[in-house]
C-alpha cells in the first residue's frame, strides 16, 4: 500500500495536497505523520524524514522501495499511476490551464505563505485584518488569486476550479484554510468557492485531525508569541 509521510495536520500546508487529493479521489493510502519538533538537522523530524529523501521535507510518498517527494511531482505520479480517478482535467488545454495554476502556486505567492502561515485551528481575524492593510504583497498575492480563481470557474462552469474535482482543487485547499483563518476580504463568488472547498470530506477530515493534534509548536506561529497561545492548551 502507498505510505504518505506528512507534517503536522495543523500547520503543514504541503502535506495537505496530497494527503486531500488521495483521500477525496478515493486513494487508499497508509498515513505516515511526524511531528515538527524541530526543523534543526539533530531533530527527530530531520531524522526521520531525511532516511526517506535527503531534502528531509514532507510530504514524501512511498511505493514499494520508491520515494517521491515534492508536491507537484507526487500529485503527477499518482495521476499516471491511477488513470482512471481524471486527477488532471482531461481535455489536453484544460491539462495545460491546471497545472500551469498549480506551478504558480508552487513557486509564488510568497508574501501570502510568509505572512498567513497555515494555522487550521486558530481564528486570526484580528492579525488578519492588521496584515492585509500592513502588507501590500499579501493584497497583490490574493488579488492574482481572486482573478485565476474566478476565471477558471467562469470558464469551466464550476463547481470546481475545472469543472469536478481535480489536482488543482486540492492544491489551492491550504490557500483556501488560510483564507478562512485570517479572514481576509474576498468576493461573494470566490467565498462561495472557498466554502466548497472547505465543504469536500476530504478536507473537513483533515480540519478534525489538524484540531485534534492539540499541538502548539511556538516556533510555527511566531506572530502569537507576544501574546497568548491557544486557550485550550
Amino acid at each position: 500500500m502507498l505510505q504518505l509521510h506528512i507534517g503536522n495536520k495543523n500547520y503543514s500546508s504541503w502535506s495537505m495536497r496530497p494527503w486531500v487529493l488521495m483521500r477525496q479521489s478515493g486513494i487508499e493510502f497508509e498515513e505516515v505523520m511526524v511531528r515538527f519538533d524541530s526543523f534543526e538537522s539533530n531533530s527527530n523530524f530531520k531524522k526521520t524524514i531525511g532516511a526517506l529523501q535527503a531534502a528531509g521535507k514532507v510530504p514524501v510518498l512511498v511505493d514499494d522501495a520508491l520515494a517521491i517527494w515534492d508536491t507537484l511531482a507526487i500529485a503527477e505520479y499518482l495521476a499516471e499511476k491511477f488513470p482512471d480517478r481524471a486527477l488532471w482535467p482531461l481535455h489536453p488545454s484544460a491539462r495545460a490551464m491546471a497545472r500551469s495554476a498549480c506551478a504558480e502556486m508552487h513557486a509564488g505567492f510568497g508574501a501570502l505563505r510568509t505572512h498567513c502561515p497555515m494555522n487550521i485551528e486558530a481564528t486570526l481575524a484580528e492579525q488578519g485584518a492588521l496584515i492585509w492593510r500592513d502588507q501590500a504583497g499579501v493584497r497583490a498575492d490574493l488579488q492574482r488569486l481572486v482573478a485565476l480563481w474566478g476565471n477558471l470557474l467562469q470558464r469551466f462552469g464550476g463547481p470546481m476550479l475545472f469543472g469536478t474535482f481535480s489536482i488543482a482543487d486540492a492544491y489551492f485547499a491550504p490557500v483556501c484554510m488560510r483564507l478562512k483563518t485570517y479572514a481576509l476580504p474576498l468576493p461573494s463568488s470566490i467565498a462561495t468557492w472557498v466554502d466548497r472547498v472547505v465543504a469536500l470530506p476530504a478536507v473537513q477530515a483533515w480540519m478534525r485531525d489538524a484540531r485534534a493534534e492539540d499541538d502548539f509548536l511556538p516556533f510555527e506561529e511566531p506572530y502569537r508569541l507576544a501574546g497568548s497561545a491557544p486557550s485550550k492548551r
